[in-house]
């Protein structure tokens, strides 16, 4: 919807009927003024009821501002913390292991070490990729993981940089990593607190990008030579890859809507012209779920078991969503101030998903323990 439609928030997120946007737009500015706020639809039929988490035990204690998470073969985790620039394994047996400290980080605000990915031959390759701030902006960098093969990880490599100068702010930086299920690696960054970047081509900001594991442009993007996969976004923290093969991200809003959607390579999402669903006249792609930025602002997202899971920091929530076809259908939110803020969810190699609160981060009041890792299992609804 155009942002002037916030006055006309309800009470409870809303489901948009994707049937009213386009497939695909190309990258860039469309022409014309975004339409006012759609009419949510009702929920489809699609998508059965969400899976429904509970909290089996705590994980791990004591991390400071923690943001990215990332699994590896022998079952134990990494973690960055984003106020420290520490890299810290989460073994097995829940003992937690300074790996090292990323070099050329700059702090303050939203800026620091951000998301982490391994290598889909992390086995073989010991890559893992870092998303962090640096003082000329921010980077795409990757490093050897160290320790004998097949052994535990011991410590970090010198980074290597795979892409630089992705316009920083204070606010706004994105910094989620992924690989995706045809190996290319996906960067989400943020419109800098400079708005009219999520509409430029040439800009970084904004965007949902995708790189070859070696930094490189894949010759399927959507424009040759150029790394961008989606524009017109405001601030994308989570990505991932439901059963079906459809990529789903979080968005932050501004001061109306919060977003989860759909990502089509080449569509253009409607930031800063439009946030929330009504873009469709203008040519953007609308979301498929829209919450009121209060009750959510959406970080990292798992995907599983036909439900997508959103970490919320504002909303101090983690919601689940049932998805289908691109389709969703009515959330759920669980924990509701229970935990207080939560950055990161993710699917652990068994199948739960582990939960990253974020209490330490400036914005919150920190809790005993805090920050924390919990792990969750999974239930069908009913």
């Amino acid at each position: 919807m155009a942002t002037t439609a916030a006055a006309c928030s309800p009470a409870g997120p809303v489901v948009i009927d994707p049937a009213a946007a386009p497939a695909a737009t190309s990258v860039g500015t469309p022409s014309g003024t975004p339409s006012p706020a759609a009419t949510p639809a009702p929920s489809p039929t699609g998508p059965g009821g969400v899976s429904v988490p509970s909290v089996a035990g705590t994980v791990a204690t004591g991390l400071r501002s923690p943001w990215g998470l990332a699994f590896l073969p022998d079952g134990s985790a990494l973690v960055s913390e984003r106020d420290t620039a520490r890299v810290v394994a989460v073994r097995p047996d829940s003992s937690l292991v300074p790996l090292g400290t990323v070099p050329d980080v700059a702090f303050g605000g939203e800026g620091g070490l951000l998301g982490l990915a391994v290598s889909p031959s992390v086995g073989t390759d010991r890559w893992l990729y870092a998303y962090h701030t640096a003082p000329d902006g921010n980077r795409v960098v990757r490093m050897a993981l160290e320790g004998a093969q097949g052994g535990p990880v011991t410590g970090l490599g010198e980074p290597q940089q795979l892409l630089a100068g992705i316009p920083a702010s204070p606010i706004h930086n994105g910094g989620r990593l992924a690989f995706g299920p045809d190996g290319m690696l996906y960067v989400t960054t943020g419109d800098a607190s400079d708005t009219a970047t999520s509409q430029q081509p040439d800009s970084l900001a904004g965007k949902i990008l995708r790189l070859t594991p070696d930094g490189g442009v894949p010759e399927d993007n959507p424009v040759p030579g150029s790394p961008v996969w989606s524009s017109g976004h405001r601030n994308v923290q989570g990505l991932a890859w439901d059963d079906q093969g459809t990529l789903w991200a979080s968005e932050f809003g501004a001061s109306s809507w919060d977003e989860l959607n759909v990502i089509v390579p080449g569509a253009n999402y409607g930031w800063p012209q439009a946030e929330g669903a009504g873009g469709t006249a203008a040519g953007f792609t609308d979301p498929v779920v829209a919450w009121p930025t209060d009750q959510a602002s959406p970080s990292g997202i798992a995907a599983t078991q036909g439900t997508v899971f959103l970490a919320s920091l504002r909303g101090q929530r983690l919601w689940a969503v049932p998805v289908g076809a691109g389709r969703a259908g009515e959330p759920q939110a669980f924990f509701t101030g229970e935990l207080g803020r939560l950055r990161t969810v993710a699917v652990a190699p068994d199948g739960a998903l582990w939960l990253v609160t974020s209490n330490t981060d400036g914005r919150a009041e920190p809790r005993v323990g805090d920050d924390r890792i919990l792990r969750l299992t999974l239930a069908p609804s009913g």
